[in-house]
């Protein structure tokens, strides 16, 4: 591939005339332009991209990041003057990458602001891993994954746990001025997420009792800090007047330039709204070829829970291997055991887990997210810039895409010839994601409040399985309006998958096979699907379209 001569005229351009900015102390103008240079840049980039300590805490103080938005275009135009164009297209998806990531710093520091907008942004401590390859949405630097702890702890670790826990009180001193923002929505909802981390300190305690008296001031410095930072919000909050939505403009920037989506808001809403109407279509169909068939029986007890779970598990790997649908690998049948979950009673069940209790393979499919995260452990990427997470969330649209396209795609591979009524569930679990996001773009474009998001999710959410008092309604609609283009990855990621699967088995032809096609996305990293597409494809037209 080669970049268009208008798209080098301009990298060229802006190259010459960022690095006329005087350099900071130590810099180093870029080399000739290898792919070693661009591995050196990386490395030098991501240590940048974490921010220095103030009082023992990340700084994200007004003038830091006007500081460091000056620096970061010094790192812009080393980029651009590495000519990647010769390079094996594997390697130029890879400069492609560290663009993106640069783009997102950049976004941030111009339009998202998350320290600055959202007090959500200052929640610390994580008690659960999230299911791709890093948390979703904005957070700090200085996070306590508390789920990566074994109780009760060891002495090493009860140290390691205070002196993350000491982090806590600076950051939220410095986040009282940081705050200037005018977010109304963001605010109030990020005043759920610290009284949320309060709650979790509270109940360290007992957890972590007789662990020793450093590990016990930090944890009454961090919940102190934490109690006073709720009311300090609440205070505030009245003075928060403003919407929180980034508009539509800088919503498809955002998605061309950061997560390299190809595809606009406009763009976005019109094929949300066609996934909508055919998910509630074919469930119609669906309902009306099974109308002679028994009702699916949600499952009733702990004990049919486990059993059923399990077997599921067992029957899903079978079909896969049996079918020739994908390979399957040693880390997959633990990696998907280990998050079956328990029974839930009735009246506590969220939308996923009422649709699990009729049919725990339903969710099954949509954790190829855990297949993920088990292949880059086992199976880590060959390139630097691949090995781990991208930046800002970059991978939704593989990672979010595939896990939603598998649902449909294993339905259609005849997962569920046995048990059609299954397939019901398939269609509502992609109503209620097209619903969701579609609400999403409206609160970004400032037209619909996130109540009135809510609403429309539960309102086009079929059988009334997503409900107004459910704790997953608001998590899902304030992460959506935290990290654009996060709630649409689901549908628009499962759109170009989908497109991939036509454009490489129209190009493959009778060598094309549903198992070499996951192979070998799957090889890749999980990087945007356009990426994908390119390396391998060979077309690179999406990517010449988005450098324009």
């Amino acid at each position: 591939m080669r970049f268009h001569a208008g798209y080098r005229r301009t990298c060229a351009a802006v190259a010459v005339a960022l690095l006329l900015v005087p350099l900071a102390a130590g810099s180093e103008p870029a080399a000739a332009g290898s792919y070693q240079d661009l591995l050196a840049l990386f490395e030098e980039w991501r240590a940048f991209e974490q921010p220095p300590l103030l009082h023992g805490a990340p700084d994200y103080t007004a003038a830091r990041m006007a500081r460091a938005h000056d620096e970061l275009k010094r790192y812009q135009a080393r980029l651009l003057a590495i000519d990647a164009s010769g390079w094996p297209i594997a390697q130029q998806v890879d400069w492609h990458l560290v663009r993106a990531e640069m783009n997102g710093l950049d976004f941030n520091i111009r339009v998202l602001k998350p320290w600055a907008r959202d007090p959500a942004f200052y929640a610390s401590v994580w008690t659960y891993q999230s299911d791709t390859p890093a948390h979703e949405g904005p957070t700090h630097h200085a996070l306590v994954e508390l789920w990566t702890y074994e109780f009760p702890l060891s002495s090493e670790a009860a140290a390691k746990l205070a002196a993350e826990l000491r982090t806590i009180p600076p950051l939220l001193e410095q986040a009282r001025g940081n705050l200037v923002g005018d977010a109304r929505e963001l605010w109030i909802a990020g005043i759920g997420n610290l009284r949320d981390q309060a709650q979790v300190l509270e109940g360290l305690r007992e957890t972590t009792a007789g662990a020793g008296r450093e590990l016990e001031e930090a944890l009454d410095g961090a919940h102190r800090a934490t109690l006073e930072f709720v009311d300090w919000l609440e205070a505030e909050s009245d003075s928060k007047t403003a919407p929180s939505g980034i508009g539509r403009e800088n919503y498809t920037w955002y998605l061309r330039n950061v997560h390299l989506v190809p595809l606009s808001w406009e763009e976005e809403v019109a094929l949300l709204k066609r996934e909508l109407d055919r998910a509630h279509a074919s469930l119609r169909l669906e309902e009306h070829r099974n109308r002679n068939l028994p009702q699916l029986v949600a499952i009733s007890s702990p004990e049919e829970y486990e059993r059923r779970a399990n077997q599921s598990v067992t029957d899903y790997l079978e079909f896969l291997e049996r079918e020739e649908v994908l390979p399957v690998h040693d880390y997959m049948d633990p990696a998907l055991r280990a998050r079956i979950g328990r029974f839930v009673p009735k009246e506590e069940r969220n939308f996923f887990w009422t649709a699990v209790h009729f049919e725990p393979t339903t969710l099954w499919t949509h954790f190829y997210h855990w297949w993920d995260l088990a292949r880059m452990e086992a199976n880590p990427h060959s390139s630097p810039i691949r090995r781990g997470p991208s930046l800002y969330n970059i991978f939704d649209s593989r990672a979010e895409g595939m896990a939603t396209g598998v649902e449909e795609m294993m339905m259609h591979a005849g997962l569920y010839d046995d048990n059609p009524r299954v397939r019901e569930i398939v269609w509502i679990m992609l109503a209620q994601r097209a619903a969701r996001g579609l609400g999403s773009l409206y609160v970004h474009s400032n037209e619909y409040t996130m109540k009135e998001a809510r609403d429309f999710h539960v309102a086009w959410t079929p059988r009334g399985w997503m409900r107004e008092d459910l704790d997953l309604l608001g998590f899902e609609q304030q992460l959506y309006l935290r990290q654009p283009g996060y709630g649409t990855s689901y549908v628009s990621g499962k759109y170009l998958i989908e497109r991939l699967v036509a454009e490489r088995s129209r190009q493959l032809e009778e060598s094309f096979t549903l198992s070499g096609f996951f192979e070998e996305v799957d090889a890749l990293g999980v990087i945007p699907v356009s990426l994908i597409r390119w390396q391998l494809t060979g077309k690179d037209d999406e990517i010449r379209a988005l450098t324009e």
